[in-house]
């Protein structure tokens, strides 16, 4: 029996193709050009509010306008590096692969085969979705904590959906 190596290679190729791709990272509302200019603004307002006080001789009252400049900087510094956190997700007919990234830089990767991954949610009627976590034999890790409740239905929806497609397998063609 000659079977045709190019029909092995597509079938192969389908089942490494991702049924769903996705990466989290944590919402940041200001970035680096808004950090320079609300810093910039900031330390105008300390030097031009400090005046006053050094011209009157409280000039140590200049220095404690630096520290608020400081303890504002420091706290930017702060959320700017947790922002280097993310999730990635991806899942193929063969596998469930998820890799997470700490602001620290840790790694942890998680992976499972579809066919026996669910995904499990912790739902508030007040507040939504709380929670996601994937579960396999036993094993469970939560993702999508970054996003918010209504961010994590739509992702659930979504992901719950590549799920059952990858169950499915690569060939499956639904119907019309």
């Amino acid at each position: 029996m000659d079977l045709d190596k190019s029909l092995v290679d597509d079938s192969s190729d389908a089942a490494r193709r991702p049924v769903f791709d996705a990466t989290i990272t944590p919402h940041r509302s200001l970035g680096q050009h808004g950090f320079r200019i609300v810093m910039t603004l900031v330390c105008l307002a300390s030097v031009v509010s400090s005046i006053p006080f050094v011209v009157l001789g409280a000039w140590p009252v200049a220095g404690f306008f630096g520290i608020d400049v400081l303890a504002l900087f420091i706290a930017f510094h702060v959320n700017f590096r947790h922002a280097r956190a993310f999730e990635r997700i991806v899942v193929t007919p063969l596998e469930v692969f998820l890799r997470k990234v700490s602001h620290h830089g840790r790694e942890a990767v998680w992976r499972s085969n579809p066919a026996w991954t669910r995904l499990e949610k912790q739902a508030d009627e007040d507040y939504g979705l709380l929670g996601l976590t994937l579960v396999s034999r036993g094993r469970s890790v939560p993702v999508a904590a970054a996003l918010s409740p209504q961010e994590r239905a739509g992702f659930a929806d979504a992901l719950g959906a590549a799920l059952a497609r990858a169950r499915r397998g690569p060939d499956y063609d639904p119907p019309r």
